[in-house]
């Protein structure tokens, strides 16, 4: 307030804006810390936003890189992120690891999925959390499970490099021989147990599979991980039973 040269008194500029601004503007001078300490979280909450995350209850464990979950009322199928373990037909590991994965993720186990994507199956593709556990990591680290490298982008790089590398240097698992074992991308590419060797007999119209046609357990569950679902009926994650 100031006085005119007549005497009538005035009003400052500050005085004619509005209240709530005043304050908001003196706030962000008086707490120009916290407006830096809101500028630093800033890429947090921006990654929290980014990176969906499913809070879901385990059914099944197809393999040692692939569960079933529900959400609610809906029943998905997860494709561990950024690692690849042994076709369940790579005996021994492919049954060790999914022995493993069934123990650290038991049925009814609470987890965490941290979404990353959907593949050309259907299959979300992420990181499971039990709690603060990286189930995927837990994989790679005792031996379980190769990182896949080819599709690493959207996990921690240097902490699944580290973790392999440790298992690789106290021959754990797929490392317990030289160089480890055949890397289960390889197995798949040159299609050991299924195709050729595989006696099928499938419906010329619609292409699918028959369990009474398949030789094995094994060579079903290299089907159904290349997505033939149906085999799977009661959607267990585990293809034709009744050929154990």
């Amino acid at each position: 307030m100031g006085l005119r040269a007549d005497g009538l008194a005035t009003r400052s500029q500050d005085s004619l804006l509005p209240s709530s601004l005043l304050l908001t503007s003196d706030f962000w001078i008086r707490n120009n810390s916290y407006a830096h300490l809101m500028k630093a979280f800033l890429p947090c909450l921006t990654l929290l936003l980014v990176v969906p995350v499913q809070a879901a209850s385990v059914i099944s464990v197809g393999d040692g890189d692939t569960i079933t979950v529900t959400e609610g009322a809906n029943r998905i199928k997860v494709r561990l992120a950024c690692i690849d373990a042994p076709e369940t037909s790579q005996s021994p590991y492919g049954m060790a690891s999914r022995e493993a994965l069934q123990k650290l993720l038991p049925i009814g186990a609470d987890v965490t999925v941290r979404s990353k994507a959907t593949d050309r199956y259907g299959r979300t593709v992420g990181e499971v959390l039990l709690g603060t556990t990286n189930i995927n990591q837990q994989q790679v680290a005792s031996g379980n499970a190769f990182v896949y490298w080819h599709y690493i982008s959207g996990c921690d790089r240097q902490s699944y490099s580290r973790l392999e590398n440790d298992a690789r240097l106290r021959s754990l698992g797929v490392w317990s021989t030289p160089g480890g074992m055949q890397r289960p991308w390889d197995y798949r590419h040159k299609g050991k147990g299924v195709g050729s060797n595989l006696s099928v007999v499938s419906a010329s119209s619609t292409g699918k599979y028959r369990c009474k046609d398949i030789r094995s357990w094994d060579q079903s569950q290299l089907l159904l991980k290349q997505g033939h679902s149906y085999l799977d009926r009661d959607g267990d994650s585990e293809a034709c039973e009744s050929l154990k």
